[in-house]
């Protein structure tokens, strides 16, 4: 007979967690990030997100630009780290082609339970050799459900429609992933399709569009809006959902103001008109509610889940929802000819993964006088390797390659047990100053940190107090 202490705990298990998401897409035409983005983000909110997801096109993507990002971070990956940071979030993945950028952020808390990560992109600008159209992606694992997460920039101007239709077929199509149980887009349990998909008011007059936003009446305009009508008749276009458009028209906008483009645009023959306003921000989802009946783990590389062993089949069938909290725009930013589109929603899931494949922690007292020790305890299977290697991070870190130092598991290994592996850290490698640090165990297989240790102090070296090093020398946490 169970009390009713259990009776609760097992309801709520079966109820499943809520997680906070956060999705922006935003087309910066080829700006730089703007000094504040905390209305973006809403970091000030009481309800801070589990998760972000960042989609922007149109990053300026000049030959030097370019080239310089590939060994450093791009300006609007490093606004975004450092803002973030401060606040527990941690970069996971990000992907890049040409204007295209996709970042995902996490809380650290959440970060052994992300897992199997894959990003990838496809062309279709220019024949599809130029990467100024097309579609980034990246799928994981989160705490055992399989999410994708696609930015696209489609083909522009209001006769495209098709095209962009076109287009969508053939990314979704195009891409594929190392993975048995979602090899395509369209395979996870859920999916995120946003980004400037240039969708456009068609038939409506301008002073007519231009009415319904001033009097807010953008309901007039949905009936003739490109993706909504495309609905109605594409069967892919079908299964995706969209939260109301009760905001204006994203796009075009005069640089610097909340004005609708107010220029004419000659062509070899006339001026044109001005562009229409349109929506052509947008964020969609397709969410598959049931996992199959087969579906014992939804993990690509781990697919042995001591959680889940044992389990009546219909147990295994977990639980995913999702709802959208708010659907907007951000109208206070001017930087670009797009204003950015946020999305918040709640994803409610049954956890098919509650233990980190590893448990982490620092053996004994740390500080760069001594060499030091590190303990991990497996805690279940997991495909591990020579390239596995575990990470010293400043509490606060911005990515999951933002360590202080590292040490290859294998190599460094000094002692094992049945229950326990002892890896050493050198003291050459230990920061100088001391700080608050955590350690992160991180899995090449899976791509991902399958472990973190709990915060502990890295004492200042007493050698170098005593010999009177002074601060700006001495090689720390707190870097240049």
């Amino acid at each position: 007979m169970s009390t009713p202490g259990m009776e609760k705990m097992e309801q709520n298990d079966n109820e499943g967690d809520n997680f906070r998401l956060h999705l922006v897409t935003w087309n910066v035409a080829t700006a730089e990030p703007p000094v504040d983005i905390s209305s973006l983000l809403h970091l000030e909110s009481p309800k801070g997100p589990d998760v972000y997801v960042i989609g922007l096109q149109e990053v300026y993507s000049g030959p030097l630009r370019f080239m310089s990002d590939v060994v450093f971070d791009d300006p609007w990956s490093h606004c975004l780290m450092t803002t973030l940071a401060p606040w527990n979030y941690v970069k996971v993945s990000s992907i890049r082609m040409q204007g295209l950028l996709l970042l995902f952020f996490s809380k650290l808390e959440h970060l052994p339970f992300i897992r199997d990560i894959q990003a990838t992109y496809t062309r279709t600008g220019i024949f599809g050799y130029w990467g100024n159209k097309g579609g980034v992606s990246i799928r994981l694992s989160f705490y055992g459900h399989m999410l994708c997460f696609l930015n696209c920039h489609l083909s522009a101007h209001m006769n495209n429609a098709t095209e962009r239709v076109i287009e969508f077929e053939y990314i979704t199509d195009k891409q594929i992933f190392n993975c048995e149980k979602a090899q395509r887009i369209l395979d996870h349990r859920l999916v995120f399709w946003f980004g400037d998909l240039n969708f456009r008011i068609q038939d409506h007059g301008m002073h007519f569009v231009r009415t319904c936003i001033s009097d807010q009446n953008y309901n007039l305009l949905w009936s003739k809006d490109q993706l909504i009508m495309l609905k109605k008749k594409e069967k892919l276009l079908q299964e995706f959902e969209e939260g109301p458009l009760d905001f204006q028209p994203t796009y075009k906008f005069d640089l610097n103001t909340d004005l609708y483009d107010s220029r004419l645009y000659r062509t070899w023959f006339a001026f044109n008109k001005k562009r229409k306003p349109a929506w052509t921000d947008r964020i969609l989802w397709r969410l598959i509610p049931k996992a199959l009946p087969s579906d014992k783990q939804e993990e690509c590389g781990d697919r042995s889940d001591a959680n889940n062993v044992g389990q009546p089949e219909e147990a295994k069938k977990s639980l995913l929802e999702l709802s959208q909290d708010l659907y907007t725009s951000d109208m206070q930013y001017r930087i670009s000819d797009h204003k950015p589109v946020i999305g918040i929603f709640t994803l409610k899931l049954k956890k098919m993964q509650t233990t980190p494949l590893v448990h982490l922690l620092a053996e004994g007292e740390w500080s760069a006088d001594i060499d030091a020790m590190l303990v991990y305890f497996p805690k279940q299977p997991f495909p591990s390797s020579s390239w596995d290697w575990i990470g010293l991070y400043k509490v606060g870190f911005s990515s999951v390659f933002d360590y202080i130092t590292y040490t290859w598991v294998k190599d460094d290994e000094v002692a094992v047990d049945e229950e326990a592996i002892k890896v050493y850290m050198s003291k050459d490698e230990i920061p100088v100053r001391g700080g608050e640090c955590v350690l992160g165990y991180y899995c090449n297989t899976l791509q991902c940190i399958i472990g973190i240790s709990e915060p502990f102090k890295v004492h200042a070296s007493k050698v170098a107090i005593e010999e009177g090093f002074l601060p700006e020398k001495l090689r720390g946490l707190h870097r240049s």
